[in-house]
């Protein structure tokens, strides 16, 4: 049985499907989604998420709704998230010297290189599906398929996100189409372990 890995840019699909104003997909089930990919021959070892905590001060709404969409994923298996961080940037206008804070999420690269690497120096997948469209994974791509040519690195592209770099660098590429995210959303209301009940957003449907 060939083992896959998916490992899930969890911004870059964000914003993939924010310009696509495709709000009812941000409550996916991201397992389904990656078994989803899957051939008849291929089983789902593990899915990697990798995001970051929305500051509260970026948009409380937005981070409370996000804070209730990593709970449910907290009720699937095999899945684990990882964090990365927002960075606070100050920001100043040239014209009126108006100023503001920015936020920039941090560290996903980083954290999805350093985890796909060593998922296969520790050999613990056949394939690795990556579901970003994130240029700066295209080394990490590169090592893999170098150091292990017998094992394959796919890439899923978010809608309306594409990098030349990464396709070239990969086995494969694909892009995730509406049909396969209409099929892989969780249920209106899932009940974690505890029994808290968690209701997906309203701005979500």
């Amino acid at each position: 049985m060939n083992r896959v890995i998916t490992y899930v840019d969890g911004f870059n699909l964000y914003f993939g499907l924010r310009s696509k104003k495709w709000r009812r997909y941000y409550w996916l089930d991201l397992v389904a989604l990656s078994r989803s990919f899957l051939r008849g021959d291929q089983r789902l070892e593990r899915c990697h998420y990798f995001t970051a905590r929305i500051r509260e001060g970026a948009g409380k709404q937005d981070a409370g709704r996000q804070s209730t969409y990593l709970d449910a994923l907290g009720t699937l298996a095999p899945l684990t998230t990882h964090f990365g961080h927002y960075l606070a940037k100050p920001q100043e206008c040239r014209s009126c010297g108006a100023t503001w804070t920015k936020y920039e999420e941090k560290m996903t690269d980083v954290n999805i290189a350093t985890q796909i690497l060593s998922d296969a120096y520790e050999d613990r997948f056949d394939t690795a599906i990556i579901v970003s469209g994130d240029s700066d994974l295209t080394m990490p791509v590169k090592l893999v398929r170098q150091r292990f040519p017998s094992k394959r690195m796919l890439v899923a592209f978010p809608p309306a996100r594409r990098s030349d770099q990464l396709k070239k660098a990969a086995n494969a590429c694909f892009i995730i189409g509406q049909d396969k995210l209409r099929k892989s959303l969780m249920p209106d209301t899932i009940t974690t372990a505890s029994g808290h009940v968690l209701h997906r957003p309203q701005q979500w449907h």
